[in-house]
């Protein structure tokens, strides 16, 4: 063997466990970091770290009766619902029986509820988007 290969070689077992340390830590650090990434479910990983989840929204349902100043049920009423921020207005007609029914309305803008038939015309409800209810119900009064 030449003193060329034999200097060389001393050297490159001296660099090697520290290549490999580094690598090691390097790939520890990966599995780490991976394996809070890959844990949704905003429970604590066998690491102890927390992780964040989105928020489910989804939607609620609005519903009620249109009534009389007497407190009888009124049907053929318009009611309509009317989003805030899109100022969008969908409407229902009540039912014989004074009932409406307003579903998979989004729980993240506020809305605005109110009926007609005739002259006649019921208070404006509002229902926030803070209003974490999945069912609103009331009624709408004509006068």
């Amino acid at each position: 063997m030449s003193q060329i290969e034999s200097q060389g070689t001393p050297q490159l077992a001296a660099t090697r466990p520290a290549h490999f340390v580094s690598r090691a830590i390097a790939i520890a650090l990966l599995a780490v970091a991976v394996s809070g990434l890959l844990s949704f479910s905003g429970r604590s990983n066998s690491f102890g770290l927390q992780t964040a989840h989105a928020q489910n929204f989804g939607y609620r349902t609005i519903q009620g009766k249109v009534l009389d100043d007497t407190s009888t049920p009124v049907g053929s009423a318009t009611v309509f619902l009317k989003n805030v921020k899109t100022r969008n207005v969908k409407s229902f007609t009540s039912l014989p029986d004074g009932t409406f029914r307003f579903a998979q309305v989004g729980m993240v803008d506020d809305y605005e509820v109110w009926a007609a038939r005739g002259k006649d015309k019921s208070a404006v409800k509002s229902i926030s988007s803070y209003d974490s209810r999945k069912e609103v119900q009331f009624d709408l009064k004509l006068k």
